[in-house]
């Protein structure tokens, strides 16, 4: 059984923004987790956690989402702006009844930004805010000349403008963000894109759309035929639950093998939805000129037992680097339709990258996949032509005259060989690692912070543009030839 890859065959460009996060107000996300204030003991640069931001360089974040999911709602910016003395208390309804100082605003979003070196992607309120609001915050973060807005930025201490990459008009309208039905949304999202300042017309800011929750493809349909014409994007939001049912997800760990089994196929499931709601855009948008990005994804399980239901916190195990390594052999296959998607969440929240406690720091079995898959990013997708072995994903592409071809084997037991062929020529293996598990619940703790880690792999023979990868179970591999 061997699998062809045509790398003499020109393939869509992967996005690096496809390997985008998410930074919500929730549990531990901001505060402690990215943001812990300019006069904490724990090292710092203006209050953002320096091994936090240390750990998120060497992943290259593109981009960071923010300040919500459902908390962008009901967050008001300008609570959020000026000395933090002053800055209004709110409850976060959403998540946890919890107290918001608002101490991490406008200026500490965009100072994380600096520090990583990403790009911006706000979500405005629509939900409980107005257009007003929303262009005004537009006007103080972007405009370069005199306005009221811009005087006040100054006056806040950013004498220039900040760029505004991404800007999101709505977040789940059809739920949280305003049990919207999508004719009305679709009017909604075309009056305030109305009123979007572009303050610079030779880079305009690129809007994202509400779309859909999984399978909702009424909704596509009906946003594509009403506001298709004022779009850049739309969004999409599916998170793998083992059980598909909200009220019981399953739990992180000390679950059973059926729910590894029925996680994957839920993950599995994404090409499906990706595939659908595509063709639904392909019919009023044939030129791809509108992306579809998957701002929401990842795996969301039962909170871990004795924690705030509210806070999301839950164990990242092997099993949800598996997941990551579908999801993101799915998202390569559809890049060209596909442009961005911002995993749930960055920091302590969900399908985490890290996870911190007091002045500690793990980085998860995802955040891993995460580093191993860095080579794909602004690579050309290369496709392959052959029998998948079952229990397999794998994706290749191919830059700078180099091949990069990850897999994963989430076969629970039984070790698989693959034979891959190339169309040019490779001759040398210039890096090899992989991500190992003996149980299917193997996660990283405070307590044993290495348990899953990056490993060097020795798997792999090549020999005459061969080359034979031999997966253990539980595995996660990536290997670049040159």
């Amino acid at each position: 059984m061997t699998i062809e890859l045509l790398t003499q065959k020109k393939g869509p460009k992967i996005s690096k923004y496809l390997y985008g996060q998410f930074s919500e107000h929730l549990g531990h996300g901001i505060y402690g987790g990215i943001y812990v204030g300019e006069n904490s003991d724990i090292p710092n640069v203006n209050g953002l956690r320096s091994d936090v931001i240390e750990a998120l360089k060497a992943i290259h974040v593109p981009v960071v989402r923010w300040p919500g999911g459902l908390f962008a709602d009901t967050y008001h910016w300008e609570d959020g702006i000026g000395p933090k003395d002053g800055r209004k208390k709110i409850v976060n309804t959403n998540w946890g009844g919890v107290t918001e100082n608002n101490y991490f605003g406008t200026h500490e979003y965009f100072e994380l930004l600096r520090q990583l070196g990403c790009d911006a992607y706000i979500n405005a309120n629509i939900g409980s805010g107005t257009v007003q609001e929303m262009a005004e915050w537009v006007e103080y973060m972007t405009m370069p000349g005199e306005s009221p807005m811009a005087a006040l930025r100054r006056k806040n201490g950013q004498e220039e403008p900040w760029c505004v990459k991404f800007f999101g008009i709505g977040n789940e309208s059809w739920g949280g963000g305003g049990n919207m039905r999508p004719e009305y949304y679709a009017d909604v999202y075309r009056q305030y894109q109305t009123f979007l300042p572009q303050y610079d017309k030779e880079n305009p800011i690129y809007k994202v759309a509400c779309g859909p929750s999984d399978d909702d493809y009424d909704w596509t349909e009906k946003v594509m035929k009403i506001a298709g014409k004022y779009l850049d994007s739309i969004s999409l939001h599916f998170y793998t639950l083992p059980t598909g049912v909200w009220q019981d997800k399953g739990d992180a760990t000390n679950f059973p093998e059926s729910e590894w089994t029925s996680t994957m196929n839920r993950a599995k499931y994404m090409d499906e939805l990706v595939t659908k709601h595509s063709t639904i855009m392909d019919h009023y948008d044939p030129e791809h000129k509108i992306d579809l990005i998957i701002d929401e994804w990842g795996t969301w399980y039962n909170v871990e037992k004795g924690t705030n239901r509210g806070f999301l916190i839950q164990q990242n195990t092997i099993r949800d680097a598996m997941v990551a390594a579908i999801t993101l052999n799915i998202f390569h296959k559809h890049a060209d339709r596909v442009y961005m998607a911002n995993i749930a969440q960055m920091v302590n929240v969900l399908q985490a990258m890290i996870v911190t406690k007091d002045d500690r720091l793990i980085k998860t079995p995802t955040y891993y996949v995460f580093d191993m898959y860095q080579k794909h990013m602004e690579a050309q997708w290369v496709e392959g032509v052959g029998d998948v072995p079952e229990n397999i994903t794998y994706t290749a592409s191919q830059k700078n005259g180099e091949l990069t071809l990850s897999l994963a084997n989430y076969d629970l037991h039984e070790t698989k060989k693959i034979h891959f062929t190339a169309s040019s020529s490779y001759r040398n293996i210039i890096s090899a690692k992989g991500l190992f598990a003996d149980k299917m619940d193997a996660c990283n703790t405070f307590d044993h912070p290495d348990e899953v880690s990056e490993q060097p792999f020795d798997g792999v023979e090549l020999n005459n543009n061969q080359m034979i990868v031999t997966l253990p179970a539980k595995s996660v591999v990536s290997i670049t030839l040159k």
